[in-house]
């Protein structure tokens, strides 16, 4: 799912479905949500009896003129009415208030733990910013909406079936007066809610494009600043704001017009109480209590009408968000252990470490093959066998495959046919968390959390203590720099890394991989972005680091590689040289064309370093 798939939303009415789903979340709050109900309709029972009592009065104090005792009387029933009543207002209160705020902790811890059970396919292909808008925007105003539209409808819904059971006891024909826009008011609503409707999943399409806008802008900053986008960026982030704007305007209009339209139905009705309760009140058919009764009957019911009219409104709204939450949510997994599988070594999320074995390291690839969109196959019956302790070194152009094999190798995706043997056990029969459990990545660009350099290194295994931590790092020779900063291991890389330089943070994060002490070793080109010093350092560090253990490097620099133990050409999805680095230097093959390139090249930009250093 991502933008510009969100016109699959687009049915025209409440989705039942969908709200059965979102009030089974709310049922986890049962005892709230009965707390929230009672008091609604206690509240609503009171705004019923305080127009009684006020008709009452004026028949029998007013008109009838009663005694002082009995107005004190009365008077003290009324007041205890009140301050009873805004009891109950702050219980209710209290209780939408927990509902909404438990309601949208549930529902983004629920997203939260889907994300993190989500295959990097589902990464690849739904942008960020509908991520941070379904995560953030849309929860928020789901559970604002959920939460205190309960507390209108259930009041709503007491007040009118309480005040119609009243009037027509009390005077069913007046009560027909009222009762008589109550048809048109229905035919209003199911026109207008449409609309509504559709306004509102325009905004929220166009609010997903502006969050991913501004997640691009701060992510790329440097990117834009360098290339001097200000001007264009400004320019495309005001065409969506502009959308949002006139969107959010046309549904503000449609809401807007709704709401005249039920008040001047209930002025009609009111004007046509007064007009046959005057005439029997005249006549003496009629209390004058019973009319100033109905006109404040009148009144009281035609708001909870207009409320239901608003809560439609906001249903309408929530829907859109809903849909977009519920889409998260129900997002199928693309890696999924098998129920034997997470009986034995657990989930992701709840994983049995206890069961987990150690690795060798041997790997097979049997006839796989693989493709992210079917029309461009990148592995067809691909096969390698490796054997647990060696490096290979996979070199290719880009494009070729050498990501994909590695990726497959961590179970990041599942091919689509073929299997994948790690000392000869099809990865598919041990879950995710005991693989990557025993793995070491190290990435080209290397992500870092926010927070010290103690708890970034520690991340590669939790438990570990400070000097754990602390030799990890010198085995990669990482220790003499963060002891240079500021607060040594204490010290805030900040987010993302951005306080360190690359070749930092691409230490560091070898110092995580290593203090997990993996099986296996995954390098995807991991010193093609650090300067040749730093290079030299990591080089010589992961030589030893990697003895005995199983490693797949993806090598930019072939300089890195000449140790390999086997180099892999690959092409097309295909191993088209396999050696040494001497043998296939001997060889003069695709290989040898490619080293001999480029070690001209850094021979080339060495001799160029040294003449302009003479020159200066």
């Amino acid at each position: 799912m991502s933008q510009f798939e969100e016109h699959d939303f687009n049915t025209d009415s409440l989705d039942k479905g969908l709200w059965k789903k979102i009030f089974s979340y709310l049922m986890e709050y049962k005892r709230s949500i009965y707390v929230l109900f009672a008091c609604m309709m206690i509240i609503a029972s009171l705004d019923i009896a305080f127009p009684f009592m006020n008709s009452f009065a004026i028949d029998n104090f007013v008109i009838a003129k009663g005694t002082n005792q009995q107005l004190i009387i009365f008077g003290i029933i009324y007041f205890i009415g009140i301050f009873f009543q805004g009891l109950i207002v702050y219980l209710f209160i209290k209780a939408a208030g927990k509902i909404e705020m438990e309601f949208a902790y549930d529902i983004r811890k629920r997203a939260f733990h889907k994300l993190q059970e989500l295959s990097f396919s589902y990464f690849d292909k739904t942008p960020l910013g509908w991520i941070m808008a379904r995560m953030t925007s849309d929860i928020a105003r789901l559970a604002e909406i959920v939460s205190w539209s309960l507390v209108d409808l259930v009041w709503g819904l007491t007040v009118i079936i309480g005040l119609t059971i009243v009037m027509l006891i009390v005077n069913w024909k007046l009560a027909l007066l009222v009762l008589m826009v109550v048809p048109v008011l229905a035919y209003i609503s199911v026109k207008f809610q449409r609309k509504i409707l559709e306004r509102y999943r325009s905004i929220r399409k166009v609010n997903s494009q502006i969050t991913g806008a501004f997640s691009e802008g701060i992510t790329g900053a440097k990117t834009s600043k360098t290339l001097v986008l200000e001007s264009q960026l400004g320019s495309d982030f005001q065409v969506l704001t502009s959308n949002m704007r006139r969107e959010s305007i046309s549904a503000g209009i449609l809401a807007a017009a709704f709401m005249p339209l039920v008040m001047g139905l209930g002025a009609i009705s009111l004007s046509m109480i007064l007009w046959q309760g005057g005439e029997a009140v005249l006549v003496g058919s009629l209390k004058f209590g019973t009319l100033m009764l109905f006109t404040q009957y009148a009144g009281a019911f035609f708001e909870p009408l207009r409320q239901l009219a608003r809560i439609l409104a906001e249903f309408q709204l929530a829907q859109a968000s809903a849909e977009r939450v519920l889409s998260l949510l129900n997002t199928d997994l693309d890696l999924v252990d098998s129920a034997e599988v997470i009986d034995t070594y657990g989930s992701i999320l709840q994983p049995k470490p206890e069961t987990y074995t150690r690795l060798k390291g041997s790997v097979t690839f049997r006839d796989v093959s693989f493709y992210y969109k079917k029309e461009e196959v990148v592995l067809s019956n691909f096969n390698l066998t490796v054997e647990a302790g060696q490096t290979i070194a996979l070199v290719g152009e880009t494009g070729s495959g050498k990501s994909t094999i590695v990726n497959l190798i961590c179970r990041f995706y599942e091919p689509k046919s073929g299997t994948i043997e790690i000392d000869g056990i099809n990865i598919q029969e041990r879950s995710l968390g005991w693989l990557h459990s025993n793995l070491g990545y190290v990435l080209q660009a290397p992500h870092l959390f926010s927070g010290s350099v103690m708890e970034n290194i520690r991340y590669g295994r939790l438990s570990a203590s400070d000097e754990e931590v602390e030799q990890a790092a010198q085995m990669v020779n990482a220790h003499e720099f963060i002891m240079r900063l500021d607060d040594g291991y204490n010290t805030d890389v900040g987010e993302g890394g951005n306080r360190l330089s690359t070749g930092q943070k691409q230490l560091i994060s070898f110092a995580r991989a290593i203090i997990a002490n993996p099986s296996i070793f995954v390098l995807d080109e991991a010193t093609s972005s650090i300067d040749t010093e730093t290079e030299q350092i990591i080089q010589h560090a992961i030589e030893n680091l990697m003895r005995g253990k199983t490693s797949f490097i993806i090598a930019h620099r072939l300089s890195t590689i000449v140790h390999a133990d086997r180099i892999l050409v690959i092409r097309k999805g295909l191993i088209v040289e396999d050696g040494t680095h001497n043998s296939l230097i001997a060889k003069q093959g695709y290989y040898y064309r490619l080293y001999t390139n480029q070690f001209n090249e850094d021979l080339q930009n060495q001799l160029l370093h040294i003449s302009e250093k003479k020159d200066a």
